[in-house]
C-alpha cells in the first residue's frame, strides 16, 4: 500500500434532482515525499478531493489511508487531532486570525493542541519564510505575499506528513506566486514532506513530480514528470 491511498472515493452533494457528484470513484496512490499537482477546470472536483484528503470534507463512500490508517475510521476527536498534527492545509486566501500577530498565527495549531512551541523550529521557519523582522506584525500590516508565507508557516509548524495547498498563488501577483511555489518546493525537498497542490496554472503543475488531471469528478490523466530544480 502506498503512503497515501485513495480507494474508490465518492462525494455527492444534495439529493434527488439537485444531486451533484463531485467525486466519482476516484482511486489513486501517492508515494511519500512526492510533489503531486492536481489540475482541472472549475467544478471538476479537485478541491473536493484535496479537502477529503485533509479530513475536512467527509466522503460519501470510499476510503482514504495514510500510512495504512483509514483516516475516516477514527472518532471525531481523533480526526481533529489528525488534521492538526498530520496535515498542513494552505488555502488560496490566507485565513489568518486578524487579532493575532505573525508568531501567534504560526504557532496557533501547537497552542490549540496544548503543546509546547519548539522555539528552534519556529525561528528556523521565520528565517525560511523571510519573516524574522515581522514577528509581531498583525496580518493587516503585511503584504499579500507575506500573509501567505505566514499561512505556510502555520501549516509547517506541526511538521505534518502531508502538505495540501489549494490554489495557494491564486490571490497573488506573479512575483509573489513564484516565491510561494519556491517555498513549498523547498519544504517538500528539505523536510521530505509529501506535497499535493491544486492549481489551474500549467506552469506550476509542470514543476511537480506528477500531474493528475480531474474532470467531472474522475481521474482522466495521471503522468509522472522529470523532477525539476
Amino acid at each position: 500500500m502506498g503512503f497515501l491511498k485513495i480507494d474508490n472515493l465518492y462525494k455527492v452533494y444534495g439529493k434527488d434532482d439537485s444531486q451533484v457528484t463531485a467525486l466519482d470513484g476516484v482511486s489513486l496512490s501517492i508515494e511519500k515525499g512526492d510533489f503531486t499537482a492536481i489540475i482541472g477546470s472549475s467544478g471538476s472536483g479537485k478541491s473536493t478531493l484535496l479537502h477529503a484528503i485533509a479530513g475536512v470534507d467527509v466522503p460519501t463512500s470510499g476510503k482514504i489511508f495514510l500510512n495504512g490508517q483509514d483516516i475516516y475510521a477514527q472518532s471525531r476527536h481523533n480526526l481533529a487531532i489528525f488534521r492538526r498534527r498530520q496535515v498542513g492545509l494552505i488555502y488560496q486566501f490566507h485565513n489568518l486570525i486578524p487579532t493575532l500577530n505573525v508568531v501567534e498565527n504560526i504557532t496557533l495549531p501547537i497552542l490549540m493542541d496544548r503543546r509546547k512551541v519548539n522555539k528552534e523550529r519556529l525561528n528556523n521557519l521565520l528565517e525560511l519564510l523571510g519573516l524574522e523582522d515581522r514577528r509581531t506584525h498583525l496580518p493587516n500590516q503585511l503584504s499579500g505575499g507575506q500573509q501567505q508565507r505566514v499561512a505556510i508557516g502555520r501549516a509547517l509548524m506541526n511538521t505534518p506528513q502531508v502538505m495540501l495547498a489549494d490554489e495557494p498563488t491564486g490571490s497573488l501577483d506573479s512575483r509573489n506566486g513564484h516565491e510561494i511555489i519556491k517555498l513549498l518546493k523547498k519544504s517538500n525537498r528539505e523536510y521530505g514532506q509529501t506535497l499535493i497542490l491544486v492549481t489551474h496554472d500549467n506552469h506550476i503543475a509542470l514543476q511537480a513530480d506528477r500531474i493528475i488531471r480531474i474532470s467531472d469528478g474522475k481521474v482522466v490523466r495521471d503522468e509522472r514528470q522529470v523532477r525539476r530544480s
